[in-house]
């Protein structure tokens, strides 16, 4: 079976390199920067310490900061006009998953024409997305290096998944240095949708040995150093190992994609504006029990990269080891148990259950669920 593989063309990785960010934009000639990035890391001074570095190599720079934390339509139109006004020949993304989320909807729109939403689905568009530079803040998304870019549909209240292989950034850049100020909660939570990416990327139909070599490290290196980068965020190693494992769960869902978490998940994120490693890491444990009544080899693997000791176990005993071990990891880094603490409501389940089967997200889960059969794992999660 043929196989393709996706990912930037180069990755910077590794403490200062931000800098050699600012010398390839240099080396390529351009001239006149949208700098995508959230009020957040605009206020704490963060973009202005980006755009210095800018500055300095005379590339002169405009800053939209309104990607919210679940970006929108209506977000991508306002960076539109934004870019159009200013005449920009290319954009930098600087933040998480939702800055460069919407940056890839302003670069591909730039390009190809039209409304986002024509766009969602896998490669609807015709035309390479503006030159865009992605450089990362958190480590879970992987957005700064995958085709694929979530945008919420504010009028159908559902997020949009578009997988293209033009949204592709030319660049990523992970420098742990630009990590130290997340807070406890957003590494905790961008750390378990980085787990997410690389277990749902393992158990997929769609998994070959490049994705599952890739997926298994991350997995070790999550178990190994998210809870020191949630409990002392200034650790730069814990950061550091925390990036390379993203981008390697990047790597594997950007080539072999997911499954029912994320078509799961992005549901609560439509319609409750719910952030989205939160939803990922409690629906988790609960799509994977599924998962297991096909998968428990797969998920006996998973178990032993959380380093459980599988010696003896039964595929069903590893699976179910590897559940436990994901719900324990969750609570160490005080993700909370249930939905119903994020504030979804039962009555919505059977609504959230018909766009959950619509996401491209799902195609690759290893069981293809019913209507019913998701009612029930949402409601396992409550």
């Amino acid at each position: 079976m043929s196989a393709m593989f996706f990912m930037p063309s180069i990755n910077l990785m590794g403490e200062g390199c931000v800098t050699q960010a600012v010398d390839f934009i240099t080396g390529q000639g351009f001239k006149k920067c949208l700098v995508v990035s959230d009020t957040v890391l605009n206020d704490i001074g963060v973009v202005k310490g980006f755009t210095d570095l800018l500055d300095a190599a005379d590339v002169q720079s405009v800053v939209f900061d309104k990607a919210q934390p679940n970006p929108t339509v209506s977000n991508v139109e306002a960076g539109v006009e934004v870019l159009k006004q200013h005449d920009c020949d290319f954009i930098v993304s600087l933040g998480g998953g939702s800055p460069h989320d919407c940056a890839k909807g302003i670069a591909l729109v730039a390009t190809n024409g039209g409304e986002i939403s024509d766009y969602e689905g896998v490669d609807k568009s015709a035309n390479p997305q503006l030159p865009l530079i992605a450089i990362n803040s958190t480590a879970g998304t992987a957005s700064e290096m995958t085709r694929f870019a979530i945008i919420t549909d504010e009028v159908r209240h559902v997020k949009m998944a578009i997988v293209d292989k033009h949204t592709t950034p030319i660049l990523s850049v992970n420098d742990p240095s630009m990590m130290t100020g997340m807070p406890p909660p957003l590494t905790a939570a961008t750390g378990m949708d980085a787990l997410t990416h690389a277990i749902e990327a393992y158990v997929s139909t769609a998994a070959t040995p490049l994705t599952d070599a890739v997926a298994l490290k991350a997995i070790t290196l999550i178990n190994a150093h998210l809870p020191t980068a949630v409990e002392n965020g200034d650790d730069i190693e814990a950061r550091e190992q925390m990036a390379y494992a993203q981008f390697m769960a990047g790597m594997a869902f950007n080539n072999a994609s997911l499954g029912y978490v994320h078509a799961m998940a992005h549901q609560l994120g439509g319609f409750y504006d719910l952030p989205h490693g939160v939803c990922n890491a409690v629906l988790l444990p609960h799509v994977q029990r599924y998962n297991a009544q096909i998968a428990p080899q797969r998920l006996t693997d998973i178990a032993q990269a959380l380093g459980v000791n599988i010696t003896g176990l039964s595929v069903e005993q590893g699976a179910e080891s590897a559940i436990v071990a994901i719900e324990q990891l969750a609570n160490k880094v005080g993700i909370p148990t249930g939905l119903e603490a994020l504030g979804v409501q039962k009555k919505d389940i059977p609504t959230l259950a018909d766009n959950a089967l619509k996401d491209v997200c799902g195609l690759t889960n290893p069981k293809q669920a019913t209507h019913e059969e998701i009612c029930t794992i949402y409601q396992a999660a409550m």
